[in-house]
């Protein structure tokens, strides 16, 4: 990324955080789908009756309208906005001070590989343990789907559903699949980071190339698409651990969805995962960019 040095914590906390907001308010109808996608069961072989409801990227954003209006889409856009403000705003706040502690603050030259993937992981394990109440409302608030006459929903909205989970099922409710949750997030956080860093460093190498709107482009598309091959199955897992509660464990979530489903279960809604993810790291990266050029 580029040099932050001349802007405080404060300064890219607050430029991540907004560029991870705005982000997420432009594709959450995607994650939206991603998260029914990866909820819906595999049906049966045999079973003609039982077709299954959601099909594909655009075919669950129809559905999701059509059934419960287009705002439906933006369901958990409010925990989604808290998770960001958190999670975003750590996990790149973090990133450069992490890193220059990894190869020490004498260390010149291009950073190694390595370095900008532990640093990575590091902060997404941080940011995530402190983000996940949020999370754990927004794939809540997400997961429910069209409801029957008569049929009252658990969650009237996110601060009714943070209050809600904390009365029925107690406070550390809130960190509800915490394990596959730091797991995908470092990941995924050391994909994108280290990816976008070392993408837009090969970049700008090639002649004809400066650090514009094209390389923050290329790079944030290259960022998205690592993360979402990197970490689809600890996404499927989270998801289902977050919005189904007959899982024990992570362990157990994971064989179970093996069994019943086959390996191919865990890149359910890879489409519309790496259609958000990849949409999502452009956005976020071209608005944290000029926001730096702003502080600057």
């Amino acid at each position: 990324m580029a040099d932050p040095s001349a802007i405080s914590f404060a300064g890219i906390f607050a430029c991540s955080a907004f560029a991870a907001c705005f982000a997420e308010f432009c594709t959450i109808p995607l994650d939206t789908a991603k998260v029914r996608l990866q909820l819906q069961k595999r049906v049966p072989l045999g079973d003609s009756e039982a077709t299954p409801k959601y099909r594909g990227l655009l075919g669950t954003v129809a559905t999701i309208a059509k059934e419960e209006g287009l705002f439906a889409l933006w369901k958990g856009i409010v925990p989604g906005l808290h998770r960001q403000c958190i999670y975003g705003g750590l996990r790149i706040g973090l990133y450069e001070p992490v890193k220059e502690f990894i190869v020490g603050s004498n260390y010149s030259g291009d950073v190694p590989l390595f370095s900008k993937i532990l640093a990575a992981l590091l902060t997404g394990a941080i940011a995530i343990a402190v983000a996940n109440p949020t999370d754990l409302v927004k794939i809540r608030l997400q997961a429910e789907g069209k409801m029957s006459v008569g049929v009252v929903r658990r969650y009237s909205g996110a601060l009714h559903a943070y209050y809600a989970i904390v009365k029925q099922e107690g406070v550390a409710a809130l960190w509800t699949g915490l394990g596959p949750n730091i797991a995908r997030n470092a990941i995924i956080n050391a994909a994108e980071l280290a990816s976008y860093d070392h993408v837009k460093e090969a970049v700008l190498k090639i002649p004809g190339f400066t650090d514009n709107i094209l390389t923050h482009s290329l790079a944030g598309l290259g960022a998205g698409f690592f993360a979402v091959c990197i970490g689809s199955p600890l996404d499927v897992v989270k998801s289902r651990m977050m919005g189904d509660s007959v899982y024990k464990s992570t362990i157990d979530c994971f064989f179970k969805t093996l069994k019943h489903e086959g390996i191919f279960a865990f890149y359910k809604g890879f489409l519309p995962n790496f259609g958000r993810l990849g949409s999502w790291n452009v956005i976020m990266f071209l608005i944290f960019e000029q926001a730096k050029k702003f502080f600057n």
